[in-house]
């Protein structure tokens, strides 16, 4: 599912949030960026990698870049952290079936933590891991088969 684009800061505008901190806008830092802007999806800094070639270079970017608040990381499921452009999506959900994440929308997550803090008082944050449960395809396959 792509990820939506209204509002979404361009990577001009995101240099310039990185120069604001006082950081260099190195070519790695660029694309890594880049590679953020360009996904429909959170990647792993393996993905990030592929384009760069310097693993260690990602990874000091990622997180210079999560520090100044550009970047967050996410856990779809099992598997590795994933990273992407903060602001990107509200939150994720995650099928323990077949492992496919779909963006939530701000006024999905909204409604989500009213309910959980309605019925135990609880603030909870849903940026960093994601909801996770079947989809409806798992679902009704569970149901049927």
């Amino acid at each position: 599912m792509p990820v939506p684009t209204a509002g979404r800061p361009t990577l001009a505008a995101l240099l310039n949030t990185v120069r604001a901190h006082g950081l260099r806008v190195s070519t790695a830092r660029r694309l890594v960026l880049a590679a953020l802007d360009a996904a429909e999806r959170p990647l792993t800094a393996e993905e990030i990698a592929g384009k760069i070639h310097d693993l260690g270079s990602v990874y000091r970017n990622l997180e210079a870049l999560e520090a100044i608040g550009v970047v967050h990381h996410v856990h779809l499921g099992h598997a590795a952290g994933r990273y992407e452009l903060r602001g990107r999506t509200a939150g994720w959900a995650s099928c323990e079936g077949c492992g496919r994440s779909t963006p939530l929308t701000v006024h999905q997550i909204d409604a989500i933590r009213a309910a959980v803090r309605c019925m135990t008082g609880f603030d909870a944050r849903f940026s960093h891991f994601p909801i996770a449960g079947r989809c409806p395809d798992c679902h009704h396959e569970r149901i049927i088969g």
